[in-house]
């Protein structure tokens, strides 16, 4: 599944194609994704000038003065800018064609994306208003984490990848922040000291600042907006390497299930 990384990786492909262009026409070749596209989105985007093209989560938001499209890439999306008149191919639902000649097309296997239509304030709106903060913003830190971790006896890798804690830290990225920061990921979050989550938080900076500058990580059908893949996976430091040596103390990385997840962690680095 596509996560934050990889999100801000189209956003920052897609945005130069998008900003200040006019929608010329919606076309849905399948509207049964994770929900119907709305009929609203289809009747009133087209002559909308995209004024901006943000992130929430693992929301894509493009906003015009009428409304604003949220866009979700679910298990196995994954968005072209490419000339509108290209044949499109089996999973390719919908495309949002551009005045330029170009359009945004959503390609999408599994059919989990969603296209939707808000009217409002999209901050407010069900699927964004109980978000934890950006782990990019100005909101999240150290302090942040320990407040919220207090009294928790859920595993503190359980507990960073709650996007009601906070959003876009993935499987993978939990594993390679909490092994930067030096914590066992089955050590309840509520028995975390202040000054580790300080660390923690700086941890899942780095990783995901990383993980944008070199395109997300690959993993099944996920791309670049361009159609080239991501390669943060080549960095990985524990996840997938189990029984590999630790690139810190040549230990044995050690694999085990938490939370219905893989994960990968240094049984004598990580305490």
């Amino acid at each position: 599944m596509p996560e934050l990384p990889e999100v801000e990786t189209a956003r920052r492909g897609i945005e130069p194609h998008l900003l200040n262009r006019t929608v010329s026409a919606v076309v849905v070749r399948d509207k049964r994704l994770r929900w119907p596209v709305p009929r609203a989105l289809i009747e009133t985007l087209p002559g909308q000038r995209i004024e901006s093209v943000t992130r929430r989560g693992k929301y894509l938001l493009l906003h015009t003065p009428a409304g604003t499209a949220l866009l979700h890439l679910g298990m196995s999306g994954s968005l072209r800018v490419l000339p509108a008149d290209t044949p499109a191919e089996k999973h390719d639902h919908l495309d949002i064609v551009l005045d330029s000649g170009r359009a945004l097309r959503l390609r999408d296997p599994r059919r989990f994306g969603t296209l939707l239509w808000t009217t409002s304030d999209p901050g407010r709106h069900k699927l964004l208003r109980m978000l934890g903060p950006e782990p990019l913003g100005d909101n999240f830190d150290g302090d942040y984490l320990f407040a919220k971790a207090r009294r928790r006896k859920v595993a503190i890798k359980n507990f960073i990848m709650n996007s009601h804690i906070v959003v876009g830290v993935g499987n993978i990225y939990a594993s390679e922040a909490l092994f930067l920061a030096r914590i066992h990921p089955q050590r309840a979050a509520g028995k975390v000291s202040r000054e580790r989550y300080q660390a923690l938080a700086k941890a899942i900076r780095k990783v995901l600042n990383a993980a944008i500058q070199a395109g997300g990580t690959t993993l099944r059908d996920f791309s670049r907006a361009d159609g080239e893949p991501g390669y943060f996976r080549q960095h990985l430091r524990v996840y997938g390497r189990a029984g590999k040596p630790c690139i810190r103390c040549g230990n044995a990385i050690a694999a085990r299930v938490t939370g219905q997840r893989s994960t990968y962690y240094c049984p004598k680095c990580q305490t």
